[in-house]
């Protein structure tokens, strides 16, 4: 066994979506473990003194994110609610972390955030999504309201900030942190070494 894989991520970030689908090959290549860790992205770019992409940048990173997926050949719909309020959706995930089906979880809402571009941050069409994918939508969202829930969403967002991270994905192996989804191949060889 390799060295495990930190897995920072937000379902409102394309690059989060692009990362966590070559999630596959990377477990393939390492046979390493990915310790997916959900985060609030707003949360990080706040205590991290960073901001999400506007203008110019904002524009090009459209455009890197969308080569990116062609060169992958991952499908990508670039969601036209974006950019959407995912603080539901992380908590949710934060529970399907615990309940050990954060697999099922993740395949479900970045599909319905990044492939059916439908709008996510809406309750109701998260619960769709969520029961199309034989979820227990409501049992997940009432757990949402948690206190200890919530408070570990914070807490991983404030971990994130404390070690370094800016953004969305972010992966660490042991100490040393990778930051995009363009990072891959340097986060298998940190694994293997």
């Amino acid at each position: 066994m390799n060295k495990p894989i930190e897995f920072f991520y937000d379902v409102g970030s394309p690059a989060s979506y692009l990362a966590h689908m070559q999630m596959p090959r990377v477990l393939s290549e390492t046979h390493s473990t990915v310790l997916f860790r959900p985060m609030l992205l707003g949360g990080v770019f706040k205590g991290s003194g960073n901001t999400a992409p506007v203008g110019v940048k904002a524009s090009y990173n459209r455009q890197d994110i969308e080569r990116s997926a062609r060169r992958l050949n991952i499908p990508l719909l670039m969601n036209p609610f974006f950019p959407i309020n995912t603080l539901l959706m992380m908590r949710a995930a934060t529970v399907a972390h615990e309940e050990e089906m954060h697999s099922t979880y993740l395949a479900a809402v970045y599909r319905g955030m990044w492939v059916d571009g439908l709008n996510m941050g809406d309750k109701d069409v998260l619960l769709g999504v969520l029961k199309s994918a034989g979820l227990n939508g409501p049992h997940l969202l009432a757990r949402t309201e948690e206190p200890h829930i919530k408070q570990r969403l914070k807490d991983t967002t404030e971990e994130a900030v404390a070690r370094g991270v800016f953004g969305a994905p972010t992966f660490f192996v042991g100490d040393e942190m990778f930051w995009g989804q363009d990072r891959i191949e340097q986060v298998i060889e940190a694994a293997k070494a």
